[in-house]
């Protein structure tokens, strides 16, 4: 794909671009974008799409100059509105209104690293050169990105169906000078950030406000980053689930790799190579058993985490495929002499996508609270509630508890949006994907799974202690080791939130390979 052949050129020697990021003509991927993100380089514009920008607002510029013939939401009314003509006159005020008019967001603001990667993913979009929007108007959301100029978004609005109009339209509001913005960490009009950073306010012409507002860089920017945070927690719930494994005395016979090869789902095959490496050298895993098997929620790991690593690998295809995708309507083709009016904003690859994305992770968290469970039975020597004078003290009684809540919430959660739908405008948007709905879900599901992996941790890392002299693996326990430096064993009982905290602290930072 053209994308892989551009990330390579640019990670040549294992480094990315600097002092900025050029984005071109050929998309991101997800790697790029993540690195881009983290590292916050600024952004700039490759030549190519400084040339393919220009050409598109030329040739939609002439064609207006040429012929009165109607183009949707250029000299139309928008939505049900399409058959509504506006005068030559009006073109500018059109796009100004329509901003306007579609900053309808509501509820919470999303967070700043959702804003950040939807200013990244709009510029890109409109540097395919598709969208004939004139350059200083991609360029000064660039500007945008690079001052960390930080427009208001909300997190309700969008049905995901002519992309994310209302999100988008708060993030579009700063270029005119209206709406809010964060800027060095405060929140403010976006005409005093304007004025701080002696910037004015821009007009958009024929097409840019329509062009700023349609896509689904609303949804894709929550579907890539929790892809990244999905594969990173995937990777964690297996040396998570190590660690449980052996403070519970489990066995490694349902990790050999000839069960995977009889079964050659590729995730489960990679989860049982991960645990043999993980246990590798660990006096707990090699002793004897008295009992001839374990608990489903250890004997099938790699067959429960390996189906959620499939299915997130899924969702990374299918981000991947619309970080490289032109997602604004009309669609300019000036090589053609084409203006198509179609559906590529449309959210319906992403809300399958997202849909799938949390039943996947919310998997990864049910048989996490399963493991949790098993550890505080009082089972294969293991003392009830794992500490010491159960019944003076209640231990590990209740983090049990908020596993189980957040583990509930999570299936209650995990009803797909993506089969939902309701007409809208008048019914000419008669089928929206609720993709952007399936999004902000699917985040709650991914952080509150991050917490359940913290308090399964935070568990087997005590269940650990009461193995001893016995040892993990030497990797298990270095990762242990680095837990104990936040989370101290627990002798009696504590106030239980505190260490609860420390443990999902250490579960957000730490490296996993």
């Amino acid at each position: 794909m053209a994308s892989t052949k551009r990330s390579k050129a640019l990670n040549k020697g294992g480094k990315f671009p600097s002092p900025t990021h050029p984005i071109g003509t050929v998309g991101l991927e997800l790697a790029e974008l993540a690195h881009l993100l983290s590292s916050r380089t600024p952004l700039a514009l490759a030549p190519e799409a400084i040339t393919a920008v220009k050409r598109s607002h030329a040739y939609l510029t002439d064609r207006l100059k040429q012929s009165d013939a109607p183009i949707y939401g250029v000299n139309t009314g928008f939505g049900s509105l399409y058959n509504t003509s506006i005068a030559k006159k009006d073109l500018a005020q059109l796009q100004t209104n329509l901003v306007m008019s579609h900053a309808c967001g509501s509820g919470d603001p999303v967070t700043a690293e959702i804003v950040r990667a939807m200013l990244v993913l709009k510029v890109q979009n409109m540097a395919f050169g598709h969208s004939a929007v004139a350059l200083p108007t991609v360029q000064r959301m660039v500007d945008m990105y690079n001052a960390d100029m930080l427009p208001v978004v909300y997190e309700r609005g969008s049905l995901g169906a002519s992309g994310d109009l209302a999100p988008l339209a708060h993030l579009t509001l700063p270029i005119l000078g209206l709406g809010e913005v964060v800027l060095a960490g405060k929140r403010m009009t976006s005409s005093q950030a304007l004025k701080k950073l002696g910037w004015k306010p821009l007009e958009l012409g024929p097409k840019e406000g329509l062009a700023l507002l349609n896509g689904t860089q609303f949804m894709n920017a929550y579907a890539a980053l929790l892809a990244l945070k999905a594969t990173r927690l995937a990777k964690l719930a297996d040396i998570i689930g190590a660690v449980s494994l052996d403070a519970y005395d489990g066995r490694i016979e349902p990790f050999h790799p000839s069960v995977h090869a009889v079964r050659p789902h590729p995730g489960q095959a990679v989860v049982a190579g991960h645990f043999r490496e993980l246990l590798k050298g660990s006096a707990l895993i090699k002793r004897r058993k008295e009992h001839v098997q374990d608990p489903y929620s250890f004997r099938c790991i790699p067959q429960v985490h390996g189906a959620s690593r499939d299915a997130i690998a899924y969702v990374e295809r299918v981000v991947e495929r619309e970080l490289e995708s032109v997602t604004d309507n009309p669609t300019v083709f000036d090589d053609e002499d084409l203006v198509i009016s179609a559906g590529n904003f449309h959210g319906q690859p992403l809300a399958l996508a997202l849909d799938f994305l949390a039943i996947a992770v919310a998997e990864l968290g049910s048989i996490s609270e399963r493991r949790t469970y098993k550890l505080i039975g009082g089972q294969r020597g293991l003392p009830a509630f794992l500490v010491a004078e159960p019944g003076l003290n209640s231990g590990f009684m209740i983090p049990q508890y908020t596993a189980a809540s957040l583990v509930s919430a999570n299936k209650q959660r995990c009803m797909p949006n993506s089969v939902d739908t309701i007409d809208s405008s008048n019914g000419q948007e008669d089928h929206v994907s609720m993709g952007a709905a399936a999004a902000i879900k699917t985040w709650q599901v991914v952080h509150d799974v991050e917490r359940i992996l913290a308090i399964e941790l935070f568990t087997a890392a005590q269940a650990l202690e009461f193995r001893r002299p016995l040892h993990s693996s030497a990797l298990l326990e270095s990762f242990v080791t680095a837990f104990r430096e936040r989370v101290p064993f627990v002798q009696r009982d504590v106030l239980m939130h505190t260490p609860m905290e420390a443990a999902l602290d250490f579960v957000r930072v730490v490296e996993v390979e």
